[in-house]
């Protein structure tokens, strides 16, 4: 890199903090992965579609993102700036790929914050039943209308930490994934103490699948949806890079670290759990509110069960604190870029916090007023945790195909790179192929307009069953309408963010 500004390769001028070391980059990919948030959150929705032969799923979607992940570290290597993906497809790609790259995945993480938020729901309650702030739960409203008010207070904390600087937002984070960790292996050791049946479990698929076209395999392939909402988000400690030291060798390494601690520590929970359970046919299991916070009281007992449950509520505050602080990285890259309204704003960095305030404030309103849309709607869960998710997965292959594309062509990975980065050398076609169609599969998978999904409990509604196409066509086809009329014709990096003198990237 330049000696007087790293960025500068890139056309950019440093402005924000750059304090963040391994730990701190490491945690941000963990904490937005969280397995205690999405493990939690999702047993029950995985069980209940697959029975406990569903947890197959987790080493499928691992290794199916293991091979995004291992693109995103090449990519991290070259080009650690912040609004990672979108800097990427705009390398990549061409302008209006690379914008799409960006605006998919910057609404779906604003989408992605008010559907996590809502995790407090499942375990705050089962802590204190005086977190049930709107009647007993048992209510036809009670426990969505609760879970938007609890969501709501939780993007408030979060908007705040980030608005005073990414130094506290990584001492919270951090200490956060350390409790997070901590707790995981302690539920592991105690889940697998109380063990009362053997890992053959494992092939029980509890009937499911009875009835189906498919039989099992439509069955799984619903069940799986639990392990990809959870098994993403590892690319933050690369949208993190422009406050990362030594990003080039620290994001990398951080991303794929991130995903395979989650993985490992994930899946025992996942299985210890399964052997834990005294009746694998309780109907908790499949339940809302019961699922695996269930299974840890009963093996714990309610009192140091209700350890781990404040273990399981801080796992969900970092977590959204990590995506919060993600998602305010893309829309400061993209708005540095003038490629969003009010960009000048959106892109101006605090003096003192070195921070970008109006993009915190601008994404914790859009999150608030998406659980207040839905405020009476009993699906919310599914519906927006889906919706969501298969929008990430959409941005990831915006990546991912184009850098096919490049390689390919010949021009990826770019031949005075001299192998001083991270590299996957003679795998990167194949690994990258791979990563194009597990993407693929995944992102039709998650859409597809199942009821069970989108609309699994009354009342029906055909814009809940097809949510997923109608929701993200409006998206795509609204922001590709916006930038091509409008928005690229401003494109261009804001004067306050130039660089001064920018070098060729090769010599960054």
């Amino acid at each position: 890199m330049s000696a007087g500004d790293p960025l500068a390769g890139f056309g950019y001028r440093q402005q924000l903090d750059r304090s963040l070391g391994r730990f701190a980059s490491f945690a941000a990919g963990v904490s937005y992965i969280s397995i205690l948030t999405g493990t939690f959150q999702l047993f029950y929705f995985g069980f209940g579609a697959g029975g406990p032969a569903y947890v197959w799923s987790w080493p499928v979607v691992f290794v199916g993102q293991l091979m995004v992940a291992l693109c995103f570290a090449e990519l991290a290597a070259r080009f650690p700036v912040a609004g990672s993906l979108y800097n990427w497809t705009k390398r990549l790609g061409n302008r209006t790929t690379a914008w799409m790259a960006g605006w998919m995945m910057l609404t779906a993480s604003v989408v992605t914050l008010a559907a996590t938020v809502l995790a407090y729901q499942i375990t705050l309650p089962q802590l204190w039943s005086g977190f049930q702030l709107v009647g007993d739960g048992t209510g036809e409203y009670d426990y969505a209308v609760n879970a938007v008010i609890l969501g709501s207070a939780l993007i408030v904390f979060t908007t705040l930490v980030n608005v005073f600087g990414v130094k506290l937002m990584a001492r919270i984070n951090s200490t956060g994934v350390f409790v997070e960790l901590v707790a995981a292996v302690l539920i592991i050791v105690l889940l697998a103490a109380h063990a009362t049946r053997g890992p053959d479990v494992v092939l029980d698929t509890a009937g499911a699948g009875q009835g189906r076209d498919l039989g099992y395999l439509g069955a799984f392939l619903v069940a799986a949806l639990a392990s990809g909402y959870v098994m993403y988000g590892f690319d933050t400690a690369s949208s993190l890079g422009e406050e990362t030291v030594d990003p080039r060798r620290t994001a990398p390494r951080a991303i794929l670290r991130a995903i395979t601690a989650s993985f490992v520590l994930g899946g025992l929970i996942l299985l210890f759990g399964l052997m834990a359970v005294e009746d694998i046919r309780d109907p908790q299991l499949s339940s809302g509110t019961g699922g695996l916070q269930y299974v840890l009281l009963q093996a714990a007992g309610s009192g140091v069960g209700r350890v781990f449950l404040v273990a399981i509520v801080i796992a969900i505050t970092v977590c959204c604190l990590a995506v919060h602080t993600a998602t305010i990285r893309m829309m400061f890259g993209m708005a540095r870029d003038n490629n969003l309204p009010g960009s000048a704003r959106l892109a101006r960095v605090h003096p003192r916090f070195k921070t970008p305030v109006a993009p915190a404030v601008v994404i914790g309103l859009f999150s608030i007023a998406i659980l207040l849309i839905n405020i009476r709607q009993p699906q919310i869960f599914t519906v927006i945790t889906s919706i969501a998710v298969v929008m990430i997965y959409l941005a990831y292959l915006l990546v991912t195909v184009p850098m096919l594309i490049s390689r390919l062509r010949g021009r990826w990975p770019a031949p005075d790179d001299g192998g001083r980065h991270f590299s996957l050398g003679r795998w990167g076609l194949p690994v990258n192929v791979l990563a194009v169609l597990w993407g693929a599969g995944m992102a039709i998978n998650l859409g597809w307009p199942r009821r069970e999904v989108y609309n699994a409990t009354e009342p029906h509604h055909w814009y809940l069953q097809w949510g997923a196409a109608v929701f993200i066509g409006a998206i795509a086809l609204s922001g590709l309408a916006y930038y091509r009329l409008r928005q690229r014709h401003r494109t261009g990096v804001l004067p306050e963010h130039a660089a001064v003198v920018p070098v060729p990237v090769g010599e960054a």
